[in-house]
């Protein structure tokens, strides 16, 4: 068997400062109360750190001379780059320095995740979906007992949005059932009531919707493998958990339920005027349809006149702002990504739960947020890749230490 003690095991801190980057979304110094230092970007700051530790990290890793299938990665940042260069057509009212900058920084993101990976695929999503976990409690901790509910009565924590705030709650609910996988231990799951409470809290009915549908779907694959009796015993600790929080919670808890999901969901069937916010952005597609509107073009063109900051879908903002060339780079990096995934490699397990967290952030940005708020979906599946490919990249590696202990008998 191959040594693997002989490999240097893979530094943690640059994973722990990509984490906070990516979670933390767009953080100034002027959201810190320095008003004459809102310059300064935190996310450019930790990111410089975070890569020059990786840097070292990826120094003290043993040189391989395996090949790997990246072309996924680089169709992805072909498709940041052509993003970029949309800003040369951009119209005048674009905020192109800002958006800029986001793709610079969610390509790196999702580099840097990647590279990360590949020194220990285990021990990086393990550690991610930890952090995850804690932030996940953390946030919910908060939202409830110290920010409450916004202008809308929805609930989010340290100054961030509901979407991404319910985002957060719900990797959380994943990164629970992943360390209990992992380790096989159910304490993870005793934070699930909380967590749940909390994304319903956020009052995101997509982001909701996407969960429920990415839960779905994993139940089903592994409904053969599941036993009555944890079944049962789950779903009664979920329903006694609902029936004390519903009972005990205060009435801002019982009205943004009533309020938000059975009468404007289901009694008005209210949309919060996405169909017409997508409309426009197909409009604009297909007006500009081979390059599209330019970076941050829907803005400049129709939502600086609307005060609607984007067009609340990731691929409808794609084909708006991107044209047939963006739709295209993107659907090829999606194909080709799910093609490294597929079958998950020496690691499937690890690469299924990855997936699940990109496929639900992925999902998620089909309702709300601009294309940084979908950085979780490209993170995890960059981790996902990392992982599936990793067997080719250590296999030549045991192939000498194979033949000794041939040698040997």
């Amino acid at each position: 068997m191959p040594d693997r003690s002989a490999a240097p095991r893979v530094f943690l801190a640059p994973g722990l400062l990509l984490v906070l980057i990516a979670v933390g979304g767009r953080f100034t110094l002027d959201r810190a109360g320095f008003t004459g230092l809102g310059w300064v970007d935190l996310r450019v700051v930790g990111l410089i750190v975070a890569l020059v530790l990786l840097i070292v990290d990826i120094s003290r890793r043993p040189r391989t001379a395996t090949g790997r299938d990246e072309t996924w990665l680089v169709v992805t940042l072909l498709f940041f780059l052509f993003q970029i260069a949309s800003a040369l057509w951009a119209p005048p009212a674009a905020r192109i320095g800002a958006q800029t900058l986001d793709m610079i920084l969610l390509g790196a993101l999702t580099l840097a995740f990647y590279h990360w990976t590949l020194g220990d695929p285990d021990r990086a999503i393990r550690y991610t979906f930890l952090l995850f976990y804690v932030t996940a409690i953390v946030f919910g901790l908060a939202a409830i007992f110290i920010n409450g509910p916004g202008e809308q009565g929805r609930y989010s924590a340290f100054g961030g949005g509901p979407n991404v705030f319910v985002r957060i709650e719900l990797l959380g609910v994943i990164s629970a059932i992943a360390l209990t996988l992992i380790h096989r231990r159910l304490v993870p799951l005793l934070a699930t009531p909380l967590l749940l409470l909390a994304a319903l809290l956020s009052g995101s009915r997509g982001a909701l919707m996407a969960g429920a549908v990415v839960g779905g779907y994993a139940l089903w694959k592994i409904r053969g493998r599941l036993k009555p009796g944890p079944v049962l015993a789950a779903g009664a600790f979920l329903v006694v958990a609902a029936i004390v929080v519903w009972f005990t919670a205060p009435p801002a808890f019982t009205s943004l339920f009533q309020e938000r999901f059975v009468e404007q969901t289901v009694q008005e069937q209210y949309m919060s005027n996405r169909t017409d916010i997508w409309a426009a952005a197909l409009k604009l597609g297909w007006e500009h349809p081979i390059g599209g509107a330019g970076l941050d073009g829907f803005y400049g063109s129709i939502g600086i006149n609307q005060m609607i900051e984007y067009p609340h879908n990731y691929v409808l903002a794609v084909v708006a702002e991107g044209g047939l060339i963006g739709l295209g780079l993107l659907t090829v990096a999606v194909i080709l990504w799910a093609r490294t995934v597929r079958g998950g490699g020496a690691r499937p397990q690890a690469v299924g739960l990855a997936v699940s967290a990109a496929v639900f952030v992925a999902l998620s940005s089909l309702f709300s947020g601009d294309y940084y708020d979908a950085r979780l979906a490209w993170i995890f599946a960059a981790m996902a890749a990392a992982a599936a490919v990793a067997q080719a990249r250590t296999a030549p590696a045991a192939a000498p230490a194979r033949e000794r202990e041939a040698v040997g008998r």
